[in-house]
């Protein structure tokens, strides 16, 4: 009986850890999209709005879900609180969410690069960096499809059969 509720909770343990792994690989180009969005809208705002970054950036973040309305939360609160540069209070924003997001150092990369040419240029010049930065986004959007396509149901499958190799071994 002991041994059937351990096998029991080894299968399940592991099968949770399969469809945690997988959760990340199919938030990634969920959260691609909506960073995509966030990117289409600060266009917007800078464009046609002409509204200010921090303004721009705080009605992002109140229009955005998390992790991504923590971002343009804390770059906005950056640039209006403290003296610093565009710059670094991207960079810095970045940072500080990075970790709670299922992107990759590919699209680390760049969104610093982007940071580093925000508000910086005229409107256009700020509209061709944008546009930029959104095909990178959409070529790694491309590919976490496809690694999403390719494993996501692999990692599931190896969590549930990783349990089964473990509860043989110690039978």
């Amino acid at each position: 009986m002991i041994k059937l509720l351990g096998a029991i909770f080894i299968i399940l343990a592991t099968t949770w850890t399969g469809f945690e792994s997988a959760k990340h690989l199919s938030e990634r180009p969920k959260q691609l999209r909506q960073l995509k969005s966030a990117l289409q809208s600060l266009e917007a705002e800078i464009m046609y709005g002409h509204t200010p970054l921090h303004e721009a950036a705080r009605r992002l973040a109140a229009q955005l879900p998390k992790p991504l309305s923590s971002f343009f939360e804390g770059f906005a609160k950056k640039l209006t609180d403290t003296e610093t540069t565009v710059k670094d209070a991207w960079e810095d924003s970045l940072k500080e969410v990075w970790k709670q997001t299922a992107f990759k150092q590919g699209e680390f990369e760049i969104m610093k690069q982007f940071g580093e040419t925000l508000g910086r240029h005229d409107r256009f010049s700020q509209q061709k960096h944008i546009m930029l930065t959104l095909s990178h986004l959409e070529r790694e959007e491309a590919d976490a499809i496809d690694k999403q396509a390719k494993y996501e149901k692999m990692v599931k499958s190896l969590g549930f059969f990783s349990g089964l190799l473990l509860i043989i071994l110690l039978i």
